[in-house]
């Protein structure tokens, strides 16, 4: 059993931290550079699918997600070893979801504006507290079968609610899957009474928390196996590599009747970030606490234990004249925002 902190997973979350803070828009502009390079592979992956299919940048959050559910299990066991009772873990859960959604508005301006007319109550901040609430509630209360058997209810139910329940008004050969005509953003249009991201649509509406909080239950199984199984650290590796690749061949077959898509978290995109975060994690675990290369991964370390204060000091701090005091030149070929994301990259 193994209980000591993984090194791995802060390098991990860092890494995936990055590039929320702007090191796609450098990878970008970088590309920009050369004759045709804005339309390059590479270009195209630093920027998110408009709505089915998938680039790079569509796995960032939610493999943050994914890292979230990781990281339970042996938060658990610490709180369980030092004697937190089932009330003091439970308020501990319900906190920390509480807090991510505070973030959330704050993140969407509800300090700067009251008027909760004009108010996006949807979040990244809040989906993920959401969603790894639900996934941890589960985790405490049901046995690992069960929780496999729900995991798989979650995403093989989304798809059968998203394909067969028809939205009212819709034509009769409307796609449940398009932007107009899908159930989620039906459901947000009637209860979520403010701003929706997409107008008609929020990306990190309610409906959506189901198969997210299937992605965050993959993480915590992900942990729970680390943690438990007796095995060497490159036979887990393995196995977790084996794992991804059978849950990519199940999201890239269940894209032929549910097509991947980030907006929806389509059953099939939560394979196939799940097999991404997986195969990803596997190679950081290897690496780092397999074989104890550590000294590389400690500017991810760094960003990876302050993922939250970094996350919201993009929205209170102004970078900006210190960029224009380091960069200089640089400044013109980069967006503002991007060169004071990299300032506070470098400063870190």
């Amino acid at each position: 059993m193994e209980n000591k902190r993984l090194e791995s997973l802060d390098a991990f979350r860092g890494f995936d931290m990055i590039w929320i803070m702007g090191l796609s828009s450098i990878v970008y502009v970088i590309c920009s550079l050369f004759p045709g390079g804005s339309d390059c592979f590479l270009a195209q992956q630093m920027d998110h699918v408009d709505w089915n299919g998938l680039a790079f940048m569509d796995l960032i959050f939610p493999t943050f997600l994914f890292i979230a559910g990781i990281s339970f299990p042996y938060s658990l066991a610490k709180q369980k070893s030092l004697g937190h009772n089932n009330k003091d873990i439970h308020l501990k859960i319900f906190r920390r979801a509480f807090t991510l959604v505070l973030f959330g508005l704050i993140y969407n301006g509800f300090l700067y504006d009251f008027d909760l007319s004009q108010q996006r109550w949807c979040s990244v901040l809040g989906r993920i507290g959401l969603a790894w609430m639900i996934a941890a509630l589960l985790y405490i209360h049901c046995s690992r079968n069960a929780r496999i058997a729900i995991c798989a209810l979650l995403l093989v139910g989304y798809y059968l609610l998203m394909r067969f329940v028809k939205v009212p008004g819709a034509p009769l050969n409307a796609d449940p899957f398009s932007l107009e005509w899908n159930l989620a953003g039906y459901i947000d249009r009637k209860i979520m009474h403010g701003v929706l991201y997409r107008d008609i649509f929020d990306p990190e509406g309610l409906l959506g928390l189901v198969p997210a909080s299937a992605t965050a239950m993959m993480g915590m199984f992900t942990g729970e196996f680390v943690k438990e199984h007796k095995g060497d650290g490159g036979k887990k590796t393995r196995i977790m590599l084996a794992s991804a690749a059978a849950l990519l061949l199940i999201g890239l077959l269940w894209n032929f009747i549910f097509p991947i898509n980030k907006n929806l978290w389509s059953s099939s995109f939560a394979c196939v970030v799940g097999a991404y975060s997986l195969a990803l994690f596997s190679i950081f675990y290897y690496i780092i606490d397999v074989k104890g290369h550590r000294k590389w991964a400690f500017p991810f370390k760094v960003v990876g234990m302050n993922s939250i204060t970094i996350y919201m000091a993009m929205v209170f701090i102004d970078f900006s004249y210190t960029a224009r005091q380091l960069l200089h030149g640089v400044m013109g070929l980069l967006p503002n925002e991007t060169a004071s994301r990299l300032v506070l990259i470098m400063g870190m």
